[in-house]
């Protein structure tokens, strides 16, 4: 049965390609691919697919310098990098360039199709007339966007899904796992450090004084809490 949801898959290893473009047609998605850096980067702006599997290491441009370009570009979508590259620092980098998620080589098909059912579940439950007002400000989770006193706050891909997760569960204390398996989805590679990183990047963006905020709030030993003005 189809998902209606359009996948690019961008690998150079045509054996490792092959594998994933045909589980992922079983599974119903509508599949397109890519073997390089290139023409990569002209799908994802031409044909706009829902969610990019995109490789690191690709002949021509590089993984990361075609996310940062189409980013550049308006694209707002999942880009889940696949690479070998395990260290924190790397995923780090990634997550700067503009990568949703991240998952490392080996994986398993079973766990990578997953995490795919839980972003597609992100995707559908969406509500695209959502906005969400606190404060000064309102969030149109839509366009990745803040809008406080008129000023536009553009937010990435995961300050918007992390900051739309506390939106829907004010003053509720959440735990930092339960928060990463939401925003991250399942078996993710993400650690509390990240997690940590990308909250204090929020701030900056939400709270009048960062180093004392108190919209975003850490509870010792847990996780955080949101308190709505």
């Amino acid at each position: 049965m189809s998902k209606e949801i359009k996948i690019l898959i961008v690998e150079d290893d045509e054996n490792l390609r092959f594998l994933v473009v045909h589980r992922l047609k079983a599974e119903g998605y509508e599949i397109i691919e890519a073997g390089d850096g290139d023409a990569a980067e002209k799908l994802i702006l031409s044909e706009k697919p829902d969610i990019v599997l995109l490789d690191w290491m690709l002949p021509g441009k590089q993984g990361s310098e075609v996310c940062e370009e189409v980013r550049k570009q308006g694209f707002e979508n999942l880009i889940i990098m696949m690479t070998a590259k395990a260290q924190d620092i790397d995923k780090i980098d990634a997550y700067n360039f503009g990568v949703s998620d991240y998952v490392t080589k080996p994986f398993n098909m079973d766990v990578l199709v997953a995490m795919l059912e839980n972003k597609v579940k992100f995707l559908l439950n969406n509500d695209r007339s959502e906005i969400h007002r606190f404060g000064n400000m309102e969030h149109h989770p839509n366009i990745h966007t803040l809008f406080r006193n008129e000023k536009k706050i553009e937010l990435t891909i995961l300050e918007n899904r992390i900051l739309l997760y506390f939106l829907r569960n004010p003053n509720k204390v959440i735990n930092r796992d339960a928060l990463m398996l939401e925003v991250w989805g399942y078996n993710s590679d993400v650690n509390t450090r990240t997690l940590d990183m990308h909250i204090v990047r929020l701030r900056k963006k939400i709270e009048l004084n960062p180093d004392n905020p108190q919209l975003l709030q850490t509870v010792r030993g847990v996780g955080y809490r949101f308190n709505p003005a």
